[in-house]
């Protein structure tokens, strides 16, 4: 096949699910909205920023921002950035034409979504539409402003066939304008956990480490995590957080310094995704103490290495953790909540135990990399055919 994906090409989700088709043989190309090192073997690429996005520089990573710089930049985006899709799409329209894909994949609603929706509007012959959601573009982005809630209905009224990790963006999807006649695959954002990277501990954690690897988002509640350690300090005094992502930055710093957990806490910087298998190995939960989720990866990930999974009560996770019995949720608003949700995961070792091996079928049975890709292929080869036989 010959793919263009149009996506942040710095994003290890993406380059996860973009590298199978290099592997596999395809001709790949990618219209990258940031700049990036394009170390990817493809065809061809092309830099076509929208939003913004040429405004960021070069070497910075997704996330890296600190959290209010990225709530300000967040919200002049889902204002502002809608107004710059015309001529972005203008050049994404002539890279499209150049290289005749048989599909182009927008890797997620704003703004590759919107800005692959603008540029494939009236071209003939068309090549076959696919759209990726994320955790929060229905939830967070596409109510926002009233050009996003434009954009995302005219992106859900446009393809030819749709990507979600979870049942729930399928139905908010139908919602927003996708047409129930058009085919959709759910499947992890990544395409799914990679078993040579990550995999169980031969022996479960002893220690009590939690980690928070979320990082750096406006959707993630860390203001409510670092107030729920002290409380879970008070009765596991030896408890030790890591939090991957956070090194630097001022707020969870401030955090820190105020709550006076210094002794406890351990902020560190964005790993290498090859690198997140020992770190998840090392502790026995893992915490996501997001607002707006689909499924966060790292989550996944930590599952597949053997952490308890403790979890905002959304109901994207819900489909993943069935409280009580494989993780617990809680309300990220409520630091109380988290605190009570790590104190039951590092008290109940028998429930750890017996979540690490359900978590392990629940892996093996339903986001297994290379079984999930190779329904990707299908699908894939399922919207180019509906498409040709219009």
């Amino acid at each position: 096949m010959r793919l263009l994906f149009v996506t942040d090409a710095r994003s290890p989700i993406s380059r996860n699910w973009i590298r199978y088709f290099i592997e596999r043989g395809d001709e790949v190309f990618i219209a990258s909205t940031f700049e990036w090192d394009a170390d990817l073997p493809t065809a061809q690429t092309e830099f076509t920023p929208v939003a913004f996005s040429a405004a960021k520089k070069r070497t910075s990573a997704p996330s890296s921002a600190s959290l209010r710089t990225l709530s300000l930049r967040t919200k002049i985006r889902q204002w502002l950035g809608p107004v710059t899709i015309p001529a972005s799409a203008r050049k994404l329209r002539a890279f499209i034409k150049k290289v005749q894909p048989d599909i182009v994949h927008a890797m997620r609603i704003p703004y590759e979504g919107m800005l692959t929706a603008s540029a494939l509007q009236g071209l003939e012959p068309r090549p076959s539409f696919l759209v990726s959601i994320w955790g929060n573009d229905f939830t967070l982005h596409a109510p926002s402003t009233p050009l996003m809630k434009y954009y995302t209905r005219k992106v859900m009224k446009s393809v030819d066939g749709l990507h979600a990790d979870v049942e729930r963006d399928v139905r908010l999807a139908h919602e927003w304008g996708l047409s129930v006649d058009k085919p959709a695959l759910v499947a992890p954002g990544n395409g799914g956990i990679r078993g040579d990277v990550f995999y169980p501990p031969k022996e479960l954690v002893k220690s009590p480490i939690i980690i928070n690897p979320r990082g750096v988002r406006p959707y993630v509640r860390n203001d409510s995590f670092f107030n729920a350690i002290p409380l879970v300090l008070a009765k596991h005094p030896g408890a030790k957080f890591l939090c991957t992502g956070m090194q630097w930055e001022p707020q969870a710093m401030g955090w820190v310094r105020d709550l006076k957990i210094e002794d406890a806490v351990e902020l560190l910087p964005p790993y290498p995704h090859e690198k997140m298998g020992e770190v998840f190995r090392g502790a026995q939960i893992v915490v996501s103490p997001s607002i707006h989720d689909g499924t966060p990866n790292t989550l996944l990930e930590a599952m597949a290495c053997g952490c308890f999974p403790v979890a905002g009560d959304l109901e994207s996770i819900r489909e993943w953790i069935t409280h009580g019995q494989n993780g617990l949720l809680f309300d990220s608003n409520d630091p109380q909540s988290i605190a009570d949700a790590i104190l039951l995961g590092l008290e109940r070792e028998d429930l750890r135990t017996e979540a690490a091996g359900l978590n392990t079928n629940i892996i093996s049975a339903r986001a297994e990399y290379g079984a999930n890709m190779q329904n990707v292929v299908k699908f894939y080869a399922e919207v180019i055919s509906r498409q040709v036989n219009k």
